[in-house]
């Protein structure tokens, strides 16, 4: 490999199929594994505020060492990048269960907060590098906007399907239809549209997170309350085991720079990204 190659190499990953399938099991598991930390092991009846608390400092802790090494990394490897998702998605978890529940403010409420959040990074990153494609993902710099814009998206995702399942009443199961018929509206767009590929990755890339919430406390949620009512710590383990059989299975590379070289100028690489 040439140094003109490594340069066009981004820490991110080239988005394909595989991509999104993993990232729908990350959001699952950042839901049932979420939940298995607050309303399992950390809840109590009489202290569930806190339950929400800690998990927000465990996951937020776990996250930020993620991110840092994802940073300091000098490139894309999968296992790495992989696990800072799955960190962000039970951060989203237990920070929007934390601002909906714990704060008082209901679903509504912070769904609203999470999603000014989400809006004002982007628009920081935007206003900064003069896009938000992810394919320009190669410096410290848009590395943390990145990944900043990553965790509110996991964060106002997990709000959402919670709102939309919970104070809409639609259900898990017609939640995660409603997420998954959007994101089917999504793809739509891709192939038959010339809308833009940055704008339709985040939408989708948002649209995942509350598809995957919905999933999850379809899984893990009681009976009564419209679940399966499956252990959570069990659930977890297995969406894991499935995550980490996919990257084995899955061929994972890294993306591609646009404003390198390999035939392409920055414009053109845009405009398909």
């Amino acid at each position: 490999m040439n140094d003109a190659t490594k340069q066009a190499l981004t820490k991110v990953p080239a988005v394909t199929l595989g991509f999104w399938v993993i990232k729908v099991l990350a959001t699952t598991l950042g839901e049932t594994g979420g939940d298995a930390v607050t309303m399992t092991i950390l809840h109590a009846d009489t202290h569930k505020n806190w339950g929400y608390l800690a998990g927000v400092a465990l996951f937020g802790g776990a996250l930020a060492a993620l991110v840092v090494a994802q940073i300091f990394a000098k490139r894309f490897h999968p296992a790495l990048y992989w696990a800072t998702i799955v960190a962000s998605t039970t951060f989203g978890t237990t920070l929007a269960d934390f601002a909906d529940r714990s704060l008082g403010i209901g679903y509504t409420g912070g769904s609203l907060l999470l999603l000014c959040c989400l809006l004002t990074t982007l628009g920081l990153w935007h206003w900064s590098e003069g896009t938000v494609s992810v394919n320009t993902v190669s410096t410290p710099k848009v590395e943390a906007f990145y990944w900043a814009t990553i965790t509110f998206s996991q964060t106002v995702g997990t709000a959402l399907g919670d709102w939309l399942a919970d104070t809409r009443g639609f259900g898990y199961e017609r939640g995660a239809l409603v997420f998954a018929t959007a994101l089917i509206a999504v793809v739509a767009l891709y192939y038959w549209t010339a809308v833009s590929r940055v704008t339709l990755f985040w939408v989708a890339f948002i649209l995942t997170r509350p598809l995957g919430a919905t999933v999850g406390d379809f899984l893990d949620k009681p009976v009564a309350a419209g679940g399966l009512a499956l252990s959570r710590p069990l659930a977890s383990a297995v969406i894991a085991a499935i995550i980490v059989g996919l990257l084995v299975i899955l061929p994972q590379r890294a993306g591609r720079h646009p404003g390198q070289p390999e035939g392409r100028t920055s414009a053109e690489a845009e405009s398909t990204t």
